[in-house]
This record gives structure tokens, sequence and C-alpha cells, in this order.
């Protein structure tokens, strides 16, 4: 018992603290570099997508185009001389974040894992790939599934009559572009579900049994926040309040793996610490 407690006190140099003995000043340089890195890799791209921004505003003009029935039936408007200008400062902002994210993840990841035993930085790793890739899956049904059919639900509500008025849905090119980044964000942030709920789980703050305990509790907040973050149409509320039920779901069967490996390391520990 003796030597497996000593055993795990004498950590590897690879499991030790790289930053514990440097002072605050070098920390506060690092961060400053770490920041340094993020702004420019996010200018250097906002400059790059400003160039393309009509191009990228064609691409987050496709599930109108499809819900329409084709480019030549979608017409926008802007009813100010700066209108569109801005609208493309922002399509740029917006593309440049995201495709900076790689870039600011990995700065904060260089900043912190010094303070991390070797463990928890691999540990770390595979949250900080599957972030990005559920962000993007939660772009994709936004774009190829819950655009198109609201946008058909909101076209659906023109009139037309030759004896009548006639009312016509006259789209502004910031208010669709305020439309798509909303559901985009809404949707990749709330993805995040099973990131957030499997990380905590391996810290042992929540377990397989809470989650089952707090299911109907997480349908009426799923209901809630699908209702708040949509817009106040039926089809952009169900598709993302049905996707966040299946994806706590998952979370329930991935928090059950990381609770069984965790309690399996920590019997194995027992079992050193005894012999």
């Amino acid at each position: 018992m003796a030597e497996a407690q000593k055993k795990i006190a004498d950590q590897s140099p690879d499991d030790e603290l790289k930053g514990s003995e440097a002072p605050l000043i070098e920390h506060l340089a690092e961060l400053r570099t770490r920041l340094i890195y993020s702004v420019i890799a996010l200018a250097v791209l906002f400059i790059a997508c400003f160039f393309v921004a009509d191009h990228i505003y064609q691409f987050l003009l496709g599930p109108f185009i499809a819900a329409a029935g084709g480019p030549e039936a979608v017409h926008l408007i802007y009813t100010a001389p700066q209108e569109f200008f801005f609208t493309k400062l922002s399509v740029a902002l917006f593309s440049a974040i995201f495709l900076a994210f790689p870039v600011i993840a990995s700065q904060v990841y260089a900043f912190v894992a010094p303070g991390l035993y070797k463990n928890e930085r691999m540990a770390f790793l595979p949250y900080l790939i599957a972030t990005p890739i559920f962000f993007v899956l939660g772009g994709a049904v936004v774009y190829y599934g819950i655009m198109p059919l609201a946008l058909g639900f909101f076209l659906g509500m023109q009139q037309t009559d030759p004896n009548g008025v006639t009312i016509e849905m006259m789209t502004r090119v910031s208010e669709y572009l305020s439309l798509v980044m909303t559901l985009l964000l809404a949707f990749g942030v709330c993805f995040q579900l099973p990131v957030i709920l499997t990380l905590l789980a391996q810290v042992g703050l929540i377990g397989v049994d809470h989650l089952r305990r707090w299911r109907k509790y997480a349908i009426v907040a799923i209901v809630v926040i699908a209702g708040f973050l949509t817009p106040p149409d039926p089809i952009s509320q169900i598709g993302l309040a049905l996707p966040l039920l299946a994806l706590y779901e998952l979370s329930v069967l991935s928090v059950r793996f990381m609770e069984k490996r965790r309690l399996a390391r920590e019997a194995e520990l027992a079992r050193e610490l005894e012999t």
C-alpha cells in the first residue's frame, strides 16, 4: 500500500503542472499573446470574407431559393442606402468568427494546457474537437431542414387576388440575414448539449441518474428554449425542440458511458491502494 501511495505521489514530469511556478506577469503576457493571435486571425478572415460577402450571402439564400421554387422567385430589398453595405459587414464578421473558431479554440487550449495534468489535457481534446462538429451539425439542420420549411410556411401566407388586395412578402436583406444568423447560432449553441453534459459527467458533477430524474424538467425547458430562440412559427419551434430532445437522450447514453469509465478508474485506484 505504501508503494502504491508513493507511486501516485511521485508523478512523472509529463504529469506535473508545467506553469505552476510562473509568476502572474508571465501568465498575463501569455494571455496577451494568445489574444493577439486570435484577433489577427479574426481580422484577416474578416477582410477576406468581406471581399466574398456577396457569394456567402448567396449561399445563405439557398433555403429561401428552395422554398420559393427557384432564384427567379426570390426578391429581396433594402430600404436604406447603407443597409446592404452593413449587411455585408455582418456577413463577413459572422463568417470570420465561424472560420476563426479553430484558431481561437487552439489559442485557448494553448493558454490553459500548461496548467493541466497530462491526463486532463488528453481528456480536454475530444471536447475541443466535438464542439465545432456539433455546431456544424446544428447549422446543417437549420440550412437543409428548418429554414426551407419555415420560409415555405411564411411564403404560403401570401395572397394574390386579381379582384382584391395582393399581399406579398417583401423581405429586406438585413432581416433575412438576422433570421438566418439567429437560427444558426441558436441551433449551433443548443447542439452543444451532449458536449456540456458529457464534460460535466467526466468531472463527476452529474450522473446518469440525475439526467433520468431531470428528463421531465428537461422536456419543459427545451420547449421553452425552442419557443424563445426561434421565430414565432410552429415549424421552427418543433424543428429545434425535437433535435434537442434527441440530443438529451444521446447525452444520457454518453454520460452513462463516461460514468462507467470513471467508476472503473476509481475502482482500479482503490485496488492499488489496498495492495
